[in-house]
């Protein structure tokens, strides 16, 4: 008989967050997949848990998920952890989930700490409908261009970003999709914790400071555009658009392509995809 996968939240900063059910799994089952297995066996000594653990993370994952299914084939139970939060939620996880149901192994999640929920509902922003995103890409064409597919969407967006990205990626937004209110939640449930609020622009500018801008974060703006409000989000093309562009200017269609996922920082691939997905919704 099969194993079981558990995928268990673990805290994202406050070890009170840890739930009574984590911790019984990961004491009973007989290996604990995770990011950094250092990391984790801090949590683990916390809580007395001496359960076998292994690495599983972005770089070994194909690899580690094929191991990990056999071992869940021949009856053995695996708990999936990440460093801080939900498991396959912008984290290792997806890939041996999917693999387990496909193989008919019983797939069971066990709940807790998870940051996006976590500065939602703490944001003052709506809650009634919200898009996860992840992470934005890291180069600026390519942050915009996703940014633009974004901008009429009717739900309060939802981004992970880091110190070093913040203040760009908040210039970006503000420059695509209007002047919005917003906010930036840092240190979650830490000694530290802050929800910064207030549009886009003032934002931008706060952050911009290198002592603001530390920790892990995630970034919250309204669906909203403020009527009024200063930015560039008119001036802003889309793939299609600026594919239109070149081909009226003489390109045809292949190097009109090209040089719009250039411009926009995009692979070839990458733009023919948006390319065809904006002219589908035409």
């Amino acid at each position: 008989m099969a194993g079981t996968l558990y995928l268990v939240a673990t805290p994202i900063g406050n070890l009170e967050d840890m739930t009574h059910r984590a911790v019984r799994v990961l004491g009973e089952v007989d290996v604990i997949a995770c990011e950094d297995t250092r990391h984790t066996k801090k949590l683990l000594n916390h809580y007395g848990i001496t359960t076998k653990t292994i690495s599983y993370h972005e770089h070994n994952e194909r690899e580690r998920a094929a191991e990990l299914l056999e071992r869940l084939k021949s009856g053995r139970d695996i708990a999936v952890v990440s460093d801080a939060g939900t498991p396959a939620i912008s984290d290792p996880g997806f890939r041996l989930t999917r693999i387990a149901i496909d193989n008919g192994v019983a797939v069971v999640p066990v709940p807790g700490a998870n940051a996006l929920t976590t500065a939602l509902i703490a944001s003052g922003l709506p809650t009634d409908e919200f898009f996860f995103g992840g992470f934005l890409p890291a180069r600026s064409g390519a942050r915009r261009a996703r940014l633009a597919e974004l901008r009429s969407t009717p739900a309060t967006l939802i981004f992970y970003e880091g110190p070093h990205r913040i203040a760009a990626t908040l210039k970006d937004a503000h420059e695509i999709l209007g002047e919005r209110e917003a906010v930036v939640a840092r240190e979650l449930t830490k000694l530290h914790e802050e929800f910064a609020r207030g549009r886009l622009s003032e934002l931008a500018t706060r952050f911009s400071s290198a002592e603001n801008a530390r920790g892990e974060m995630v970034l919250m703006i309204d669906r909203t555009v403020i009527a009024g409000g200063n930015s560039e989000a008119q001036l802003v093309q889309t793939i299609s658009e600026l594919v239109g562009q070149f081909e009226e200017n003489g390109l045809d269609h292949r190097a009109a392509l090209k040089k719009a996922a250039r411009e926009l920082g995009l692979s070839r691939d990458e733009a023919y995809r948006r390319l065809v997905a904006e002219r589908g919704t035409e």
